[in-house]
């Protein structure tokens, strides 16, 4: 199938095309002929398969097709999304994939002035995405009015509930009009999430293209055993200058994010960090030159994981790993996205093997070990579902022979931690400079 086949508007299918699409993902093909059609929907995808265009072209088809002017303080379309990040990417797509199409949206959140906000809800739009902390400061402002809402969007919804919004989404939606078309997309389909879309959604169609927790097939993922006193100079040697190509980095805590962004740069190696106790503008700033290639290496904790969309994401590392199973699916699918190969690589010291142990009950596989590396734990070996044969790996040839068997030197006779996504697979990158007749009409960042 082809956009051209899932009835959009002509305007819409040249920006598809013009970013380089022309086969839809399974949870587009899926929904966008649902909702064009009026249906409620619950969709469960894993990350990076095009969820955020699964509700975006259909919403601008709706806007394009009835076209009236916005009106003051009253959005015909709210998207809620669980992170500033998150929001401003989403924005940003609508702004591509409407470019051709006449309207006004905005984007509104925390950790910035409100001022501009309000102005341009006061001038009418017709698009407003939003974080659920912001929306309902503004909505007891008398900024923001419901009452003429069409379509409603609860994206990564169970990222709402790991943050602890569920008490601002009952708020909000207790504000919504009866008559609505409600869109709700999550990652993963815990019972508290399908409770939730139960008494949000009337007659729903649902699309599961994945079961939940599952990671992208063309993700290489390996664990590396290492002692903690040692997970700095492991990430060191693995982030020497003209290795990985772009890569992200998961901490635990916002000092920690911090303390690998210090060590890195008393070694020579640029790294900026994004956590909440940035500013947002600082947040902004260092995302955008990881997007820009200007910044090879973004560390970040799991504030993160959803509100990343960098096409050439070439590693993800988890400098620790998550206590939530769950919240490790959606670090590493910030690499392979848009068709590209990825690698995620997980230190796990001896504190961590019970997380390890939950990530791959959830994933429904074991991670293979990388022991080619000069930290190795000698007798984590015993981890590997089956023992006695050797790992096949990117990062120098074989790894060490499950079971026993001499370490090999750091890199070997071959080039040491390789990668062979750099330059491969990588979709078509979104000019920052490019503009759409969708007014974006509050800045984002």
């Amino acid at each position: 199938m082809s956009f051209s086949e899932l009835g959009l508007a002509e305007p819409i299918l040249r920006a598809v095309v013009s970013e380089g699409y022309t086969t839809p993902t399974p949870i587009q093909s899926q929904s966008i002929p649902q909702v064009i059609a009026g249906r409620d929907l619950l969709g469960c995808a894993q990350t990076g398969t095009g969820k955020t265009a699964a509700f975006a072209l259909p919403i601008l088809h709706r806007i394009d097709a009835q076209r009236r002017p916005a009106v003051s303080r009253s959005p015909r379309v709210l998207i809620l999304s669980p992170t500033r990040e998150l929001a401003a990417q989403i924005g940003e797509s609508f702004a591509t994939y409407g470019r051709n199409l006449h309207f006004r949206q905005a984007t509104i959140f925390g950790g910035v002035g409100q001022q501009p906000q309000v102005r341009a809800l006061q001038h009418g739009v017709h698009i407003l995405i939003a974080t659920p902390g912001r929306l309902l400061d503004l909505m007891q402002q008398g900024h923001v009015r419901l009452d003429q809402l069409e379509i409603f969007v609860l994206d990564e919804a169970d990222r709402m509930l790991d943050m602890g919004f569920m008490p601002d989404l009952k708020r909000i939606i207790a504000k919504l009009p009866v008559k609505r078309q409600s869109l709700f997309f999550s990652a993963t389909m815990p019972e508290s999430i399908a409770s939730l879309a139960r008494g949000l959604l009337t007659d729903p169609v649902r699309v599961t293209v994945t079961p939940p927790a599952t990671t992208v097939d063309r993700i290489e993922q390996r664990v590396m055993f290492v002692d903690r006193g040692n997970k700095r100079a492991l990430l060191n040697a693995l982030l020497s200058p003209g290795k990985f190509e772009r890569v992200l980095v998961f901490t635990r805590t916002k000092h920690g994010a911090d303390k690998v962004v210090d060590q890195l740069e008393k070694e020579g190696i640029t790294a900026d960090a994004i956590h909440g106790n940035k500013s947002q503008s600082a947040r902004q700033r260092a995302l955008s030159e990881f997007r820009r290639g200007k910044l090879r290496i973004l560390v970040a904790t799991d504030i993160a994981s959803r509100g990343i969309d960098v096409d050439g994401i070439s590693h993800v590392i988890n400098y620790d790993l998550p206590t939530e199973p769950e919240a490790y699916v959606h670090r590493i699918g910030r690499t392979g996205r848009a068709g590209a190969d990825g690698v995620a690589l997980s230190f796990c010291d001896g504190s961590e093997r019970g997380a390890l142990r939950a990530i791959e009950q959830a994933v429904r596989k074991s991670i293979p070990v990388e022991a080619n590396h000069p930290f190795h734990i000698i007798g984590s070996e015993k981890h590997a579902s089956r023992p006695g044969k050797s790992q096949p790996s990117r990062f120098g040839g074989q790894g060490r022979k499950q079971g026993g068997g001499q370490r090999k030197p750091f890199g070997g006779s071959k080039p040491g931690f390789r990668s062979k996504v750099a330059g491969k697979g990588r979709s078509r990158r979104r000019s920052s400079g490019q503009r759409s007749n969708g007014r974006q009409v509050a800045a984002v960042g």
